[in-house]
């Protein structure tokens, strides 16, 4: 499990760790401080700056806050890799790192996601908006050679503490780019639509336990389950209680996560979004649209922040899967899909860097060369810009699942349904790959969907061949009119992009598939279906009762190509990206016992509809 922690590290920081200054940039070009910055309730964050050798001229701050590490740690130990990126590596700002309220060498005790205060009425009232403008304080007053312009940066947890940032009210705080953010986890990373997020319970040590002094080490450890065969374990495990054997008591967030089985207070006053209201800084938010772990935060952060505040809010989208932006890889390959070359290298020289220096070096004066929204079609495998995101000139069009698996844009007028047998003890695989996965899967994003196309308890339904480009650009919404034997099921759906039969065949794709008929996961989503009404209070099904229940997909931006179909598939099961629903309403699955896992027969209506976002 070493292996897990170490892959995690580099994901989020993005940093390359190396201690050769012999070929090592930032050891020749930049001075490292160490320094112990007090907040307002005495307690210290441990934070690292690098600040240029160059003396001759100021320079902005560009800052990431993190839970992660600010490793290497000591003055003569250097990162090979600061600032988001290499060209404004080389440009040169001071970067400074820092361990969040915590974390690693700093003070007090780590709160995940921890709530925001908005009326503070003393110096103990801390969060992490008050840290995030004590440091900024200090440093802008602190640290030679400043300009006085301050940007906050960071990719998935650490993106979590760039959109914090943004309430933090510090006059310098000019840019923030809030990467891959969490916005809310109860629809980022842990949960989607209150469905658990099983492929995650393997780093739920890195968020538990405390830590009981300052230190450079890692102080919680992975379970070792003793197998490379993950579905076959948590298949054989049973219900989530039996993990509990896995963590102890110390492992405050697998308690967390146990005891807010629902979107109760716990989980509602850690989300950010309802506080994004009257942003200054300029923001540009950026996301992956193959992204498993953080898709709903940048989209929604964007649009939040779009729709309540009149600051510079732009949002970048590239055909990435969690973090790839940062990377360096000459071709952006998901699974099977290659989206082309230099795609990550295109948008740090010619959006990220151009973003921070126009608002950090330039004060936002000149030209900004940027549109509000930079949008890669994951169809067409090109870049495109727009005025708005969602584009202007789009349309809601309806799509109904039709007997004979049609997928067709009229509705018939007999009322017709598909059924098929839900059984906990035999769930429909997330991937056809047998492994062991440390975060959550990613290449399942792209993946052929042919395997479960084939299964029995998996419905389908697609369009005939399309005679025209049909170009997807928004959100999706899949009406879903439904029945069950049981009391309680979750609804997956998933949109997939079906090749022709005449596809080229490309060197990217496993040895054992063909391109031919492709299927070509686009977007997918699970609703837990106690949650259909409400979040915050869980109802069960009527057996057996026709019921509506919405699913929302997060926004896509594909072309469906001529000579290819689009299809629907529908699911109840989806292991183990999710845990495994009993089927028979209980009161908090964490608790199900395995006599309530009940095998059910779910149906699906022809009313059912799909919503998509097309672009005119």
């Amino acid at each position: 499990m070493k292996k897990l922690f170490v892959s995690l590290f580099l994901l989020v920081a993005v940093s390359i760790l190396g201690q050769d200054k012999k070929s090592n940039y930032v050891a020749e070009n930049y001075t490292k401080q160490e320094v112990n910055i007090k907040m307002r309730d005495g307690l210290v964050l441990f934070t690292s700056i690098y600040s240029p050798k160059d003396t001759s001229k100021k320079y902005p701050i560009i800052m990431q806050r993190t839970p992660y590490n600010c490793a290497p740690y000591g003055l003569d130990q250097y990162k090979r890799s600061i600032a988001p990126n290499e060209t404004m590596m080389k440009e040169g700002y001071i970067v400074v790192y820092q361990d969040v309220r915590g974390r690693y060498m700093s003070d007090g005790l780590y709160d995940n996601m921890r709530g925001y205060i908005p009326n503070k009425k003393g110096k103990t009232d801390v969060d992490e908006a008050s840290d995030t403008y004590d440091t900024i304080d200090w440093l802008v007053k602190n640290v030679a050679n400043n300009n006085g312009n301050v940007g906050t940066w960071g990719i998935s947890y650490p993106g979590y503490y760039a959109s914090y940032s943004l309430l933090s009210g510090h006059p310098a705080l000019k840019a923030v780019s809030p990467q891959a953010c969490i916005a809310d986890f109860f629809f980022d990373d842990f949960h989607h639509n209150g469905a658990y997020l099983l492929s995650y319970w393997k780093v739920t040590p890195l968020f538990g336990p405390q830590k009981t002094k300052p230190t450079t080490e890692a102080w919680f450890k992975f379970p070792n389950v003793g197998t490379n065969d993950d579905y076959q374990f948590f298949l054989n495990a049973g219900p989530l209680v039996n993990l509990d054997k896995y963590y102890d008591s110390s492992n405050e967030f697998w308690q967390q996560l146990k005891e807010h089985s629902s979107y109760d207070e716990f989980w509602q006053k850690r989300g950010l979004l309802q506080h994004l209201k009257n942003i200054k800084p300029a923001v540009m938010t950026v996301g992956g649209w193959f992204d498993a772990e953080d898709l709903y935060g940048p989209l929604n952060t964007y649009s939040t922040i779009e729709k309540s505040s009149k600051n510079y809010n732009t949002i970048v989208m590239g055909p990435w899967s969690h973090g790839d932006w940062a990377r360096n890889s000459e071709k952006q390959i998901i699974g099977n899909i290659n989206f082309g070359d230099s795609i990550s290298g295109f948008y740090q020289k010619n959006i990220e860097a151009n973003f921070f220096r126009h608002f950090l070096k330039n004060n936002g004066k000149g030209e900004n060369k940027l549109p509000e929204a930079y949008v890669f079609d994951t169809g067409r495998k090109e870049w495109k810009t727009y005025d708005t995101w969602p584009p202007k000139n789009t349309a809601k069009e309806q799509f109904y699942l039709q007997p004979q698996q049609k997928l067709a844009q009229y509705n018939s007028e007999m009322l017709s349904f598909e059924e098929f047998v839900s059984d906990p003890k035999k769930p429909v695989p997330h991937s056809e790959d047998i492994k062991q996965q440390g975060l959550t899967p990613r290449k399942y994003m792209t993946d052929d969907q042919r395997f479960a196309a084939r299964r029995p308890d998996v419905l389908v339904f697609e369009t005939d061949v399309l005679a025209e480009d049909v170009t997807l650009a928004g959100d999706i919404l899949a009406k879903l009119q439904v029945a069950t034997t049981g009391t309680d099921a979750d609804w997956v759906v998933k949109v997939v992009d079906v090749f022709p039969n005449d596809e080229p065949e490309t060197k990217e794709v496993q040895p054992y598939l063909k391109m031919s008929n492709y299927h070509m996961m686009v977007r997918s989503e699970v609703m837990r279906g106690r949650f259909r009404n409400s979040f915050v209070n869980p109802q069960p099904f009527v057996a057996n009762e026709k019921t509506p229940v919405n699913v929302k997909l997060q926004d896509v931006f594909h072309t469906f190509k001529k000579g290819h179909k689009i299809q629907i598939q529908v699911q109840s099961t989806w292991f183990p990206l999710i845990d495994l629903n009993p089927q028979t309403f209980v009161p908090n699955i964490f608790y199900a016992k395995q006599e309530d896992f009940k095998k059910q027969t779910h149906r699906v209506y022809s009313d059912s509809a799909i919503e998509f976002t097309v672009l005119k």
